[in-house]
């Protein structure tokens, strides 16, 4: 396991925010928002690239991904404007960004225009409007992946060169498909799992039925993230059965493992989580390694020398 220390990493979707700049509501809100990890009081504070270094110091993370944090609807090219600042103060971290736009919107088109001026920026993320359990999808909802108005801003993602990030439960794998049908040319990077919440058989089956089929549409890879249990300390027992069914379904070629922080810090530490991918991974050959813990997420937001150069 000691050359394990060694194996190069990309984390392909984590965070970062200044709870000074006022541009994150829900991490201010009082009281709360409901939160599918519970309390997150624990992430309710500033987390920069000095403690994302701090957290993952004991790994060889060589470059980094950001996720849109929910900033601010006013005004979400803000966000792109001041994750560029980061990243050139800190070569690699960020290497790349997604973007907020919110599709359903009439300006959609012109925030991603805004977003896509942004070297930085590879994609985009809007979490669409879900339903709470499967079958209680209803069509048409507005917010939703079947809403015209969403699809109408998700169709403008192709003519700027980004690709789609969604987070939404498997359930709505049919809405994904009709979507991905109507609007080939815009790849679709499925974040945390296809989110596998309810563990129970039932519903294990649900999500794997849901997997194969998303994986049947060659635009769609995955992020191996996101894969806490509410109320349970991140194990490699509850979670190297999900990580080994999206190998094998999608193949690393098609799969990343990301972090996540720093929300998934409320499941586990940073060390937790990565030797944990790393257990659950140690039968692999090095060349499928390579894929998933960086060279899928390095094709996949176009990083070639700026991850390189960090190395």
């Amino acid at each position: 396991m000691s050359e394990d220390r060694n194996l190069r990493i990309i984390d392909a979707h984590h965070h970062f925010w200044d709870l000074s700049m006022k541009a994150h509501p829900w991490l201010v809100a009082e009281p709360p928002i409901p939160f599918r990890y519970g309390d997150y009081s624990a992430i309710r504070r500033d987390y920069l690239p000095a403690d994302y270094r701090r957290d993952s110091a004991a790994h060889d993370v060589v470059a980094t991904v950001t996720m849109e944090g929910e900033w601010d609807e006013a005004d979400p090219v803000a966000e792109s404007r001041w994750m560029s600042a980061i990243a050139a103060a800190n070569p690699g971290f960020p290497a790349a960004h997604v973007a907020r736009a919110v599709l359903h919107r009439a300006d959609a088109e012109e925030v991603i225009a805004e977003h896509a001026a942004f070297p930085l920026v590879r994609g985009v993320r809007h979490k669409p409007v879900s339903a709470p359990a499967p079958g209680r999808i209803e069509c048409g909802v507005p917010g939703s992946l079947s809403d015209p108005a969403w699809r109408l801003g998700f169709a403008s993602l192709a003519r700027h060169g980004l690709h789609f990030e969604l987070q939404a439960p498997w359930w709505h794998v049919d809405e994904l498909l009709d979507l991905i049908a109507a609007h080939p040319a815009v790849p679709v990077v499925i974040n945390h799992a296809f989110m596998p919440v309810d563990r129970s058989p039932e519903g294990l089956a649900g999500w794997r039925s849901a997997l194969r089929r998303a994986a049947a549409a060659p635009q769609v890879v995955i992020k191996i993230s996101g894969i806490g249990i509410k109320g349970r300390a991140w194990s490699l027992d509850d979670n190297r059965p999900i990580i080994r069914e999206i190998i094998e379904v999608l193949g690393p070629a098609r799969a990343m493992f990301a972090s996540n922080f720093p929300v998934d810090g409320l499941t586990g530490s940073f060390e937790t989580i990565y030797a944990g991918y790393k257990a659950a991974t140690t039968d692999l050959d090095p060349v499928a390694r390579s894929a998933l813990f960086s060279e899928t997420a390095r094709r996949i937001y176009r990083l070639g020398g700026e991850a390189a150069a960090t190395s």
